[in-house]
């Protein structure tokens, strides 16, 4: 059954939730900061605006630097090369994407594991240059690729911890902590998997019965719970 908008458990649209979108975060944040760090921060805008439009590998400096406003030799001043501005983006993002995910996860039982799955599927949906960096350039960005995976190994934990106390408080047989940290990381594999086949690779039979966000999302949210519980 897909929640109707009185469900307490029905997710927010991404209108909602604009802090999803870290472009928009980073516009926001700008507010009282000194002049260098809004010249470094509209660098960063024009970078995740860069990156949904194309490739990290089809990016060039005069690019960012056009679209940020500033000089091509400003960019110098703030990064040695691309990737070092990209390392620092994707650092930056992983940062974001564990607020939004912590905050996500405040409610309850399914209702937080619903919130938890609408927040990731709104991050792919208003970030995907960024998602894509992250889920593919790890050879690429190695600071920014250790920081996802200590973001994925922490939201593993609390999962398996969240679970193991909902199974205790109803008197079910608990899994031993490490079987729930290996369920918690394969169904994160899964999600992930899925949510790059829709958003990236444009596959075609998957986005034919994927195009309502609400029923998707109960989808996955069914398969975090059942995976985790059973």
């Amino acid at each position: 059954m897909i929640p109707n908008a009185q469900d307490p458990a029905h997710s927010s649209p991404p209108e909602a939730a604009q802090s999803i979108d870290f472009a928009r975060a980073l516009e926001q944040a700008q507010t009282g900061m000194k002049k260098s760090d809004r010249t470094r921060t509209r660098l960063r805008i024009a970078l995740c605006t860069a990156l949904n439009e194309r490739p990290a590998t089809a990016l060039k400096v005069a690019d960012i630097c056009a679209l940020a406003g500033v000089a091509h030799g400003t960019f110098y001043v703030y990064f040695s090369d691309l990737n070092a501005a990209l390392d620092d983006v994707l650092g930056a993002f992983v940062e974001h994407v564990q607020q939004v995910m912590r905050h996500a996860a405040k409610g309850r039982g399914g209702a937080r594991t619903r919130a938890a799955t609408a927040a990731y599927f709104d991050l792919f949906d208003r970030n995907p240059g960024l998602m894509r960096c992250l889920l593919g350039g790890f050879e690429s960005y190695p600071a920014a690729a250790a920081m996802f995976q200590r973001l994925n190994h922490d939201w593993a934990r609390i999962v398996a911890e969240a679970t193991a106390r909902r199974l205790s408080q109803a008197g079910r047989p608990v899994p031993p902590h490490d079987e729930l940290m290996r369920r918690a990381y394969a169904l994160g594999g899964m999600v992930d998997q899925y949510l790059v086949a829709l958003h990236f690779n444009r596959d075609a039979a998957l986005a034919a019965v994927s195009d309502d966000r609400e029923q998707v999302i109960t989808t996955l949210s069914t398969i975090w719970q059942k995976g985790m519980e059973q």
